[in-house]
């Protein structure tokens, strides 16, 4: 199969078309941050919430991610699971997990840590990641996984995040945590569900990219 080179264009329209609802679940996820900062949530809460949250959006991202593959392009079964599961584990890794990391570290938390969900939670992650390529392979639907997707890798970012706070925060940190959380999931999200599969998808008229 020839790799298709993605279009600038088709690039620059999906990226613009996910601002709006990745702003929206970012906003969501200061105010939620405001309720754990006034409430004295405990980091181990956060922990709770960031391997019961990622582990979904790697389900999540496996199906659409696979589902779009699907619709789109006619690799073997095994290009599929290739694809499904890189382009979930390997992408949301990044999202939920290296850039709010990187957050940590640059926002100076007292308790900076990268949590690694396909290796420290290996047997809960990992089988996700293949229930949901078999279920984008068997009954392939984007638009509601894909939606929920994106809010749940916001949350987990943001509980990543929490994990590495102490009691207190200086209100001043919001602004460059809403600017995380946007990037944290604004770029990958795009990345795993759209243009990652569509990179192995042949020219021609069934690709997306050249529908006018």
């Amino acid at each position: 199969m020839t790799q298709q080179e993605l279009k600038p264009t088709f690039i620059v329209k999906e990226l613009s078309r996910h601002v709006p609802f990745t702003s929206f679940g970012a906003v969501t996820g200061i105010i939620i941050l405001m309720i754990v900062i006034l409430k004295g949530i405990p980091s181990d809460v956060s922990h709770t919430l960031f391997y019961t949250l990622h582990p979904i959006h790697v389900l999540l991202s496996a199906l659409v991610t696979t589902a779009i593959y699907k619709k789109y392009g006619k690799g073997k079964i095994l290009t599929v699971i290739l694809i499904g599961y890189f382009g979930s584990v390997g992408i949301a890794t990044i999202s939920d997990s290296v850039i709010p990391y990187f957050g940590e570290l640059l926002l100076n938390l007292p308790n900076p840590g990268i949590h690694i969900g396909f290796i420290e939670k290996w047997w809960l992650v990992n089988p996700l990641a293949f229930l949901g390529i078999a279920f984008g392979y068997l009954k392939p639907f984007t638009k509601v996984p894909h939606a929920g997707h994106v809010l749940v890798s916001t949350y987990a970012s943001l509980f990543h995040l929490t994990m590495a706070m102490g009691k207190t925060i200086s209100w001043v940190l919001f602004l460059p945590i809403f600017l995380f959380l946007f990037l944290a999931v604004w770029l990958p999200c795009c990345l795993s569900d759209i243009l990652f599969p569509l990179l192995f998808v042949k020219a021609g008229k069934n690709n997306p990219q050249n529908v006018r």
